[in-house]
């Protein structure tokens, strides 16, 4: 599959501030690519460079063989972080407005339909609530039929069930061919939604892959914890189990082997719990700190 965004030696610079040092990746049509990392990483700045709202200092990105210019821009849909929309109108004359903006559009009722805006189209946007704000701003970065869409957070500060409603918005999205790219603190959104990503952490790419390959390269073990006062100092001490606050963190290739072993010893299995590694696993091991830091 060829990418439709190709970044070659990436770097922005401020003064003597490194933002983004040399980085180069690809992005496939009608992917979902997620750019994680924490607050100062340079993943913000990477963005605004492949959205065309800053230059960068030296590097090139390509748009389907082609170097970024105006023309590109116009293929481009953004959902930004935090966007302000015109009081004392609907979400209906809000889509009109912004449809307006554009010689090209989605039909309205499409938008509609594809963001399930249906249920408060008359609503005046300060009545909103955060999961129908976040569907109308998604409707607007859509507006212009764009073939990438940017969400940057897009799902911050919603509940639960508001963030699972917006997954399904993106795959949607994504069932169109449509190409997006997402930056996102939480790590089951990346894994729910992304078919690749890049890590970043001081203006470098640290990691890149599909989420499995990443975790079955990093990660041959299952977690297994306890609570800490379940078990024994010297067990502990003799087994090489770590200790994280009040629970006791074991590492194990065979979790039937293990469990048989902690049986064996008479350590209760109350409170027990088993997982795999997940994305903030893999930042922590690679960084040293949580993704969301």
């Amino acid at each position: 599959m060829q990418p439709v965004i190709t970044v070659e030696a990436l770097c922005k610079t401020y003064q003597d501030v490194i933002a983004v040092n040399n980085i180069s990746f690809n992005i496939k049509q009608g992917h979902c690519f997620g750019l994680l990392g924490p607050n100062g990483a340079g993943k913000t700045t990477t963005i605004e460079m492949l959205e065309g709202i800053i230059s960068p200092s030296s590097g090139t990105i390509y748009y389907q063989d082609k170097p970024l210019d105006d023309s590109m821009v116009a293929k481009i849909g953004i959902q930004f972080q935090h966007t302000a929309l015109q009081d004392f109108l609907t979400v209906k004359e809000t889509l009109s407005l912004f449809a307006a903006f554009y010689q090209h559009t989605l039909p309205i009722d499409e938008l509609i339909q594809l963001c399930d805006l249906s249920d408060f189209l008359n609503r005046d946007n300060r009545k909103l609530s955060g999961g129908q704000r976040q569907r109308l701003l998604l409707a607007l970065a859509l507006i212009n039929d764009p073939d990438i869409v940017f969400l940057d957070e897009p799902t911050t500060g919603l509940d639960p069930q508001a963030r699972r409603n917006f997954w399904q918005l993106i795959k949607n999205i994504k069932a169109k061919n449509k190409t997006v790219i997402l930056t996102t603190h939480y790590m089951d959104e990346a894994e729910q939604l992304c078919d690749d990503i890049v890590i970043m952490d001081r203006g470098q790419i640290i990691a890149s892959g599909t989420p499995r390959e990443l975790l079955d390269q990093h990660f041959e073990n299952i977690f297994i914890y306890l609570p800490l006062a379940h078990v024994e100092q010297n067990l502990i001490e003799d087994n090489g189990w770590k200790v994280q606050e009040d629970r006791v963190e074991i590492e194990s290739q065979n979790v039937e082997q293990t469990l048989a072993l902690l049986m064996q010893k008479q350590i209760s299995l109350q409170g027990l719990h088993v997982k795999s590694a997940n994305l903030d696993d893999l930042f922590l091991k690679l960084t040293g700190h949580s993704l969301r830091e």
